[in-house]
């Protein structure tokens, strides 16, 4: 998926289509996250919206906002709030991966290479 540090460091232009791919795959997952929060709160007895605010809550680390009334709810929500740590963790990675590889390529370059631009041949 990378280039292999022996390679040329990807033009800017690449990097950034890189960076987008990413960020699009890190909000596909947080909108589903997002979706089985809403319904599992839903599910719980939470009207819509309410649903919708405790699983974003959830989600961006703030915790949640109402009172669950039920035992299945609060079994709920114990489960999303363990799974929306871990969401939390693995789309920071999805969004640092081609910063960090790109950052660590750099470091790597030989003296003669110029950053950003690719050899040329």
């Amino acid at each position: 998926m990378y280039e292999h540090h022996s390679e040329p460091l990807l033009p800017r232009r690449l990097f950034w289509r890189r960076f987008i791919r990413h960020f699009g795959y890190s909000m596909m997952v947080i909108i589903t996250a997002l979706v089985i929060g809403t319904v599992g709160y839903r599910l719980s007895g939470f009207a819509w919206i309410d649903a919708f605010l405790n699983a974003s809550m959830l989600l961006g680390g703030m915790g949640p906002v109402g009172d669950i009334p039920t035992f299945g709810g609060k079994l709920f929500a114990s489960f999303y709030a363990l799974f929306a740590g871990l969401v939390f963790i693995g789309v920071s990675g999805i969004l640092l991966a081609p910063v960090l590889h790109r950052v660590l390529h750099t470091l790597h370059l030989d003296d003669d290479e110029e950053v950003g631009k690719p050899e040329k041949s």
